[in-house]
């Protein structure tokens, strides 16, 4: 079986993706005083660095951002996978705009572990999604503040988001795989 694969996000467009979201995150919260970013492991946390150096630049002032693990709080993992280690953020949640960064949604479960994850260490005012590459097929109520971009795709597809800082190169590609039934 064959796997077809294209770009459809180069450097370039990431980091102006990046760019606008910070843009609309300032715009909708009338500044980031009141922001935490909190990014989704393993690639989210580094899109939350990046937003978090952006908003700095274009703000002046810095921007809290955390790592969060939603390992222990996914429904799709058996109780031995998943542990009993809780979310703790180094830093106060309490009445401020937490705004979660993830790659890609699709179904929204990991989007609703990260939730569960974030009233467990307190309660925010209000918590936004921003996403790099929003794909469709959701499975719960969930829908992104911020998105890099909306890629519809097919079930069949799958979208890969690569990232200097784990894969050595920025990219996001959609690949399918040719040949089967």
């Amino acid at each position: 079986m064959e796997v077809e694969s294209h770009v459809i996000m180069d450097e370039t467009a990431i980091r102006r993706a990046l760019t606008r979201i910070a843009h609309e995150i300032i715009e909708r919260n009338k500044g980031i005083e009141n922001c935490i970013l909190a990014g989704i492991k393993t690639r989210g946390v580094f899109l939350a660095k990046r937003l978090a150096e952006r908003l700095e630049n274009i703000e002046g002032v810095s921007i809290p951002w955390v790592e969060l693990d939603v390992t222990s709080y996914r429904d799709d993992r058996s109780s031995e996978e998943r542990g009993t280690e809780k979310a703790n953020f180094p830093v106060s949640i309490h009445s401020k705009v937490v705004i979660l960064i993830d790659d890609v949604l699709y179904t929204g479960r990991t989007i609703r572990a990260a939730m569960d994850a974030i009233m467990d260490c307190g309660r925010p005012e209000a918590i936004q999604l921003a996403v790099l590459a929003d794909r469709g097929h959701r499975e719960l109520p969930i829908r992104p503040d911020y998105i890099g971009k909306n890629v519809p795709t097919s079930r069949a597809e799958e979208i890969e988001v690569l990232l200097q800082e784990n894969d050595g190169s920025d990219e996001v590609r959609i690949s399918q795989q040719r040949g089967g039934h």
